[in-house]
């Protein structure tokens, strides 16, 4: 239901709850930092694929931006040993999108540690190459707060077709602004403050029915969103929309001052 958008660890962008079950995520960005992403338990193939279509379906694109894959993506597989029964984790994210493994972690319920960074082949992710696609896709390389989920939905039969699933949140500023609009400032990235970002997005999934984004935002990357804000001190968490907006100061996971700033 949520969306945890992040610059603090730059540029960044949803949904928190620790997974236990087994799946396979894929998770695609765009080179300003927004991201679709996918969780499936079947472990289906092509993922990649359908998160460049539906990206292009939410951007307005002319054409899916299938040069996204792999420069911009990253993949977890959680699954069980067959000898032990323990299970284990492997999660890989391409150089371009290392920073973001705080929001991965996040979305996908595992630890940041357990990111390793892939290594691309010789003809892949040329930054000239890539860059010239700018001019083609000039809405990838503008931040639209985004983060959304492709539901992996499978059709009841060979003749139905599969209905594609609406984003879970699309704060773009353009559109008309729907559910919450929260911000997070902290100050630097650590194992604290990705606990206090798991622990908050656990206690909106819970006390919150409705959709939300919640944008993390580091004041010593971003001091003039801080300023603008009227932020002097970390954490605080502001209830941007709906209106009026509101903020606390510090325990930002207690769920009783939780409640009346969404009040």
């Amino acid at each position: 239901m949520g969306n945890v958008t992040d610059s603090a660890f730059t540029p960044l962008k949803e949904s928190i709850p620790l997974r236990s079950a087994l799946f396979k995520g894929i998770a695609v960005f765009t080179p300003a930092g927004d991201l679709v992403y996918c969780i499936d338990p079947q472990k289906q193939n092509r993922w990649h694929l359908q998160l460049c279509i539906f990206l292009q379906e939410l951007l307005g694109l002319p054409e899916p931006p299938h040069f996204l894959v792999p420069c911009f993506t990253a993949t977890i597989d959680r699954w069980q040993d067959p000898r032990t029964g323990v299970v284990r984790t492997f999660a890989e994210v391409y150089p371009f999108v290392s920073r973001q493994r705080a929001l991965l972690s996040a979305v996908f319920g595992c630890s940041e540690g357990d990111w390793q960074i892939a290594t691309p082949q010789a003809t892949l992710c040329d930054p000239l190459v890539l860059a010239s696609y700018r001019q083609q896709f000039p809405e990838l390389w503008q931040n639209h707060d985004l983060v959304a989920q492709l539901e992996a939905i499978e059709p009841a039969s060979p003749l139905q077709p599969v209905k594609r699933p609406t984003p879970i949140w699309f704060a773009d500023q353009s559109h008309t602004m729907q559910g919450y609009v929260l911000r997070l400032f902290v100050s630097g990235g650590s194992t604290a403050t990705e606990q206090m970002l798991k622990m908050l997005h656990q206690l909106l999934e819970e006390q919150l029915q409705q959709p939300y984004t919640l944008k993390v935002i580091d004041v010593r990357k971003h001091p003039e969103q801080a300023e603008a804000d009227q932020v002097t001190a970390t954490p605080t968490l502001l209830k941007v929309w709906p209106q009026p907006v509101r903020r606390v100061v510090g325990e930002v996971d207690d769920p009783t001052i939780l409640m009346q700033l969404i009040r």
